[in-house]
């Protein structure tokens, strides 16, 4: 969500001479050299079991709270081979805080279709049944729903703009779009042939969300369409899960907002890592999505080898050099997948190495360069099966 970042990264500027002061504090508060005596806080938040050497776990994932330069870690949650592996919080955090998932949700509401289309009540590669597009000569009803579900469906969606309240982003969840947000979203006319061009854009998941919701009533009560959605979400995802926590969010007219506004514990956001490292499989064993539409998922679209279904992938992309990637594909298995928000939530999901990472806080956009070197540091720590 690079608009809400630069929104967000616009600070005064510091007067010159208070930047001597600064230089001092920012040196009395730097990390620790690496030799320095893990605490007991670093030591305490690794498991006995887990699946790696206990003092390098402790001091790769106290680097992600305490390295210079990665902004605000909140919490840690790692999952290895099944198990935790380790678990911190910052300060004012723990394991009841419920995490806003900001674009993490995007994943949330691939899966949702993907188990409305399991459940035969939508069609992958047929038109996406939305009645805007409908009408005789429109060409958004070339429009499919893989095509939305891979960021492609060519509608002119901006999602950092410049002004910032220029954004599809913005004007959708704040400003003229707000009440209606998927409306909002299914009125913008294509800028692209459909399936040409990856455009990554929370209203795409927005009229996703409003897909779902059509699919489960035909009612266009808000409150009827919420909660068509909401006890669907509970009844075959969060509560088999045992996500206990999540809250998920919708607009006036009844729709999730399922590009952006979801919230739960760190430990239901690895709950939800393990079950896509399982293919769709609950712990109890029942399997809650077919094995393959996670498949799919995690499958590379023919416009951006990165992305899938609303799934960020650690694929090389040409002509972007490592460090400007939104994963690491010259550190992790090119297998590797990930949900990400904005500001540096993250649910790293490893399959060859059978582990999930959840990292949540507060980054800006060179902060989270940084992080995510860090994190690297976590996985490395574990085979590649």
């Amino acid at each position: 969500m690079t608009l809400l970042a630069r929104l967000h990264n616009r600070a005064p500027l510091l007067a010159p001479a208070l930047l001597p002061a600064l230089a001092i504090l920012a040196g009395c508060s730097a990390a620790p050299p690496a030799d320095a005596p893990l605490s007991e806080e670093a030591r305490a938040a690794v498991t006995a079991d887990a699946g790696a050497p206990k003092d390098q776990l402790a001091r790769a994932i106290d680097d992600i709270f305490t390295a210079p330069g990665v902004g605000e870690t909140r919490a840690v949650v790692l999952m290895a081979n099944g198990k935790l592996a380790a678990e911190r919080y910052g300060p004012g955090y723990d394991a009841d805080t419920r995490f806003v998932s900001w674009s993490m949700a995007k994943t949330v509401t691939g899966v949702l279709i993907g188990m409305l289309v399991a459940d035969g009540l939508l069609a992958l590669d047929e038109p996406a049944p939305v009645p805007l597009w409908q009408r005789p000569g429109d060409p958004r009803a070339e429009i499919t729903l893989r095509h939305l579900l891979q960021m492609r469906s060519g509608l002119r969606h901006t999602e950092a703009g410049d002004p910032p309240y220029e954004s599809s982003e913005v004007r959708m969840l704040f400003l003229d779009g707000r009440d209606d947000m998927a409306r909002w979203a299914e009125e913008q006319p294509l800028e692209a042939e459909p399936g040409e061009v990856f455009e990554y854009s929370s209203n795409t998941s927005v009229i996703l969300a409003d897909i779902a919701a059509r699919a489960l009533t035909d009612s266009t009560n808000p409150e009827t369409r919420r909660k068509a959605v909401a006890d669907y979400l509970q009844e075959r995802l969060f509560t088999p899960l045992g996500m206990t926590s999540m809250v998920p969010e919708f607009d006036a007219s009844g729709t999730l907002i399922g590009g952006s506004l979801m919230h739960a514990t760190a430990r239901d956001w690895a709950r939800l890592g393990e079950f896509l490292r399982s293919k769709g499989r609950a712990p109890g064993g029942e399997q809650l999505v077919p094995s393959r539409w996670v498949e799919a998922m995690v499958t590379p679209s023919p416009a951006s080898p990165h992305y899938g279904f609303q799934t960020w992938l650690n694929r090389p992309i040409p002509g972007v050099e490592p460090g400007e990637h939104p994963l690491f594909p010259d550190r992790a298995p090119e297998s590797l997948f990930s949900l990400i928000g904005h500001m540096g939530q993250y649910v790293l999901v490893s399959p060859q190495q059978r582990v999930t990472l959840v990292r949540l806080g507060h980054s800006g956009n060179e902060e989270r360069k940084a992080m995510l070197q860090q994190a690297a540091d976590v996985l490395e720590l574990y085979p590649v099966r």
